[in-house]
């Protein structure tokens, strides 16, 4: 569950996604941020021990690539949840139609 705390950020999910599209250097996730680059340096840390990222160097250059292990681990664990909130986004569905099948016959809703 490393990756679920490291995923709570949000500075930190922008930057899986970012690195969901392909390998990124360090300089060019940095500028992309309205922090620091040692702040965004602290961020890829905590991605990369918590598993969701990695990192290879290329002369000066260190280039991050997502490691997508974790987040399907991540979602085994969630998938005993997903019947749950399948069957309220119905009912939630289900009354939505009802409020609008009331409002054009002129019924209160």
């Amino acid at each position: 569950m490393d990756a679920l705390a490291a995923l709570a950020d949000p500075v930190r999910r922008e930057l899986v996604g970012l690195l969901a599209q392909g390998e990124v250097p360090a300089g060019e996730l940095a500028d992309r941020f309205p922090v620091s680059r040692p702040a965004i340096s602290r961020h890829l840390r905590v991605l990369r021990e918590a598993g969701l990222v990695t990192v290879r160097a290329e002369g000066k250059r260190r280039l991050y690539a997502l490691d997508p292990t974790p987040l399907r681990e991540l979602d085994d664990w969630l998938e005993p949840y997903r019947d749950l909130w399948a069957s309220r986004l119905d009912a939630l569905d289900t009354e939505i139609a009802r409020g609008r099948r009331a409002r054009r016959n002129g019924e209160p809703a």
